[in-house]
C-alpha cells in the first residue's frame, strides 16, 4: 500500500545509518525518488537469489537480513533499522540478493529503483563517499564477527554482539542501556553462531555477573565499562 510522504528529510536519524550520513539536501533528493510503502511484520522485503532491481530505504523499519546456505542453515547476517539502507549491494553490483530480508515489524519503507539509486550516487558525491563510507564499516563488522567465532567462547560473542547491537540501536534507560532491538534467543543464536541453548547459558552467565538483565526479547546492559572489560573491547 502506497502511503503520503511525510518531512522524513528533517528527522533525526540514529548516529551510523545512511540517512543520518547524507546533507539535508541529498536526503531530501534520495527521499523524493522513492515510493513509500508501508509492510506488515513479517513480510518479505528482499528474497535471497532474486534480482536486485530496487534499494529500500527504512522509514519507520526495523529488518533482519538472513542468509542461508547449501545444507539449509540459516544465518542472522545483521539487524536494520530507521534510516539504513537494505538492498544496495546487488544494485551497485548488478548482481541477485546474497541474504533475504523480513519485516520484524510494521515498517513503513521507501523504495527506490535502482537505476534511479545509481544516478543519484553518480549526481551526489557527498551520498557516494557515505555509501562507501558504510560500506567499508559493514565489512569490518562482518570480519570482526568471523573472528569472534573462531578467537572466543559464546559468552563472549554474546557480549561483543550486544555491545555491537547496542552501539548502532541502543538507548540509555533508567542507569542502563537498552540494546535497542528484540531478538529470540534462536535469533542471537544465529548472530554469534551458536545454538539457542548456549546463548540461554551466556545469558544466564552474564546476568549472574551482573552485567546484563533480561526479558521478553529484552536485554539491558547494567554496566557497559564492565561488559566491555568481560568482552576484551578497548575502552
Amino acid at each position: 500500500m502506497t502511503v503520503q510522504r511525510s518531512p522524513w528529510a528533517n528527522r533525526g536519524w540514529p548516529v551510523g545509518t545512511f540517512l543520518a550520513r547524507l546533507p539535508i539536501t541529498d536526503r531530501r533528493i534520495l527521499l523524493d525518488l522513492g515510493v513509500h510503502r508501508s509492510h506488515p511484520a513479517g513480510d518479505t522485503l528482499i528474497r535471497q537469489g532474486a534480482a536486485g532491481d530496487a534499494v529500500l530505504v527504512l522509514l519507520d523499519s526495523v529488518v533482519a537480513v538472513t542468509a542461508g546456505v547449501e545444507n539449509g542453515a540459516e544465518t542472522l547476517v545483521a539487524i536494520r533499522v530507521s534510516g539504513d539502507i537494505i538492498g544496495e549491494m546487488a544494485v551497485l553490483d548488478n548482481t541477485t540478493r546474497f541474504a533475504s530480508v523480513t519485516a520484524c515489524r510494521r515498517s513503513l519503507i521507501s523504495h527506490v529503483a535502482g537505476s534511479a539509486f545509481m544516478e543519484f550516487l553518480h549526481q551526489h558525491p557527498s551520498a557516494a563517499v557515505a555509501m562507501n563510507q558504510l560500506l567499508g564499516e559493514r565489512l569490518r563488522q562482518a570480519n570482526r564477527r568471523r573472528l569472534d567465532f573462531t578467537g572466543y567462547d559464546v559468552d563472549v560473542r554474546l557480549a561483543r554482539a550486544l555491545i555491537e547491537l547496542a552501539g548502532q540501536h541502543g538507548h540509555r534507560l533508567a542507569g542502563a542501556t537498552d540494546v535497542g532491538v528484540r531478538l529470540s534467543h534462536a535469533e542471537y543464536g544465529a548472530l554469534i553462531g551458536a545454538n539457542k541453548d548456549s546463548v540461554q547459558r551466556a545469558l544466564r552467565q552474564l546476568s549472574a555477573r551482573g552485567l546484563v538483565e533480561t526479558g521478553r526479547r529484552k536485554v539491558l546492559i547494567l554496566n557497559l565499562t564492565e561488559l566491555a572489560n568481560f568482552a576484551d573491547i578497548a575502552q
